[in-house]
């Protein structure tokens, strides 16, 4: 059980579209407008784990035609997502935001975001936790993967504001974006791993 939180650590601190994006409205609307656009990544993020824990998501993934479609797609966007940290050159690589999205925006990002899907296979194909129990071991892992999810939620949204009054040197904003980017490779490491040797 330890290791699957570890796993689920490391999985949810690294950069992606849902942390990211909530960092940049922190940023640029403050607490408020983050703790809206939070709640619906969480019940969005919920979702998407929930159609992996029914099977929903292991129906689509069971033609291994199709498995290798979702595979190259989430993995190219990932890579998409760490090229476009890294270079973002002396700016901090939050994603931005014209006006705040809202809940229905976090619960519409979590829908579509590859990494939100990647994590949901990766949580339920793989440590076993309560063979005996298919229910109890899905209950065990959305209150761990959730009390994980929560605080690092908060922090990403913390730092948005945070960062957001702070003068930084050019050359530390590319230093916390090259580090963003090495972290979005490892959860692709992680992502294919799990994808490819789940079976």
């Amino acid at each position: 059980m330890s290791t699957f939180a570890v796993a689920i650590f490391f999985l949810l601190i690294t950069p992606g579209p849902g942390v990211l994006s909530l960092a940049g409205v922190g940023s640029a609307y403050g607490y408020r407008a983050g703790w809206a656009y939070g709640t619906g990544l969480f019940f969005g993020s919920n979702a998407v784990l929930l159609a992996a824990a029914t099977g929903l998501a292991a129906l689509f993934l069971a033609d291994e035609r199709i498995r290798l479609v979702f595979t190259f797609l989430s993995t190219a966007y990932l890579l998409y997502m760490a090229a476009k940290i890294a270079f973002a050159g002396s700016k901090i690589a939050f994603i931005q935001s014209t006006r705040p999205p809202g809940f229905w925006g976090g619960i519409a990002l979590q829908i579509i975001n590859p990494k939100a899907y990647v994590v949901g296979t990766f949580v339920f194909s793989n440590f076993s936790i309560w063979p005996d129990s298919l229910l109890v071991e899905v209950i065990i892992k959305l209150l761990i993967l959730n009390a994980i999810w929560i605080p690092i939620h908060i922090l990403w949204m913390a730092a948005g504001v945070t960062i957001n009054r702070l003068t930084l040197a050019h050359s530390t904003q590319r230093m916390i974006n090259m580090g963003m980017a090495a972290a979005m490779l490892l959860v692709v490491g992680i992502a294919m791993w799990s994808t490819l040797f789940s079976n």
